[in-house]
């Protein structure tokens, strides 16, 4: 009799095995769906995922779901979550390294802050990146102004640089209003800074406020 209690206790802890998730099939969930994710990324991509803790326990499914949590990116490190879409379903977040080796932009020199960048500020450097935000085209910062000086050799992203002021704020600017079939110039005093293209507020001769576009230096366009 205690024999065939063994037996039975040994058979149930077979079958309890036998039940149990194998962890090495969430990590190729997990690496199938970093694979898909950036697929279309620039550059090359490499990832490492670590290893489930061997206590963590998890009943086996047939229906496993990658996907990626509220808040996190596929860059750095950062976490990938996996769900067993069945009945009593359970999740896991498993924790991944992910890095990006792209042709980025660099200074080429110290550059201080308020500089335009020219031809000779920048060059393309492969660098393993593990931070969204680096600039990969030169027509992306060319022409642009640095908000803050930079060292030899950084990374160029787009929170560094905005575009010139052509207007300034209380700078004394002439109005383009152009209308079907006519055209109007008068002036006006800047309420704000803005770059070609952007939005600037005038107050006219006659205290009005008035929205427009910069243009040339000191010259903002107005739709009637």
């Amino acid at each position: 009799m205690k024999k065939l209690f063994l037996c039975a206790c040994l058979l149930l802890e077979c079958v309890a095995a036998s039940a149990a998730q194998d962890h090495t099939q969430i990590g190729n969930v997990v690496a199938a769906f970093v694979r898909q994710q950036t697929a279309a990324l620039p550059g090359k991509v490499s990832y490492k995922i670590n290893g489930i803790d061997q206590r963590i326990t998890l009943s086996e499914c047939a229906k496993l779901e990658a996907f990626l949590p509220t808040g996190s990116q596929l860059i750095g490190k950062t976490a990938i979550g996996v769900r067993c879409n069945e009945s009593n379903g359970w999740s896991i977040f498993v924790p991944v390294q992910i890095r990006i080796s792209l042709n980025l932009l660099v200074s080429t020199r110290q550059l201080p802050s308020g500089h335009i960048l020219q031809k000779g500020d920048i060059a393309g450097q492969t660098t393993e990146t593990s931070q969204a935000g680096g600039l990969t085209d030169p027509k992306q910062a060319l022409g642009k102004l640095l908000r803050y000086g930079i060292a030899a050799g950084q990374v160029l992203r787009e929170d560094m640089l905005r575009l010139p002021y052509n207007v300034t704020q209380g700078q004394a600017v002439q109005l383009d209003v152009q209308g079907s079939g006519f055209s109007i110039r008068s002036g006006g005093v800047a309420l704000n800074n803005a770059g070609e293209g952007q939005t600037v507020q005038i107050r006219t001769s006659s205290g009005r406020v008035i929205s427009g576009v910069a243009k040339a230096s000191g010259v903002v366009e107005v739709k009637p």
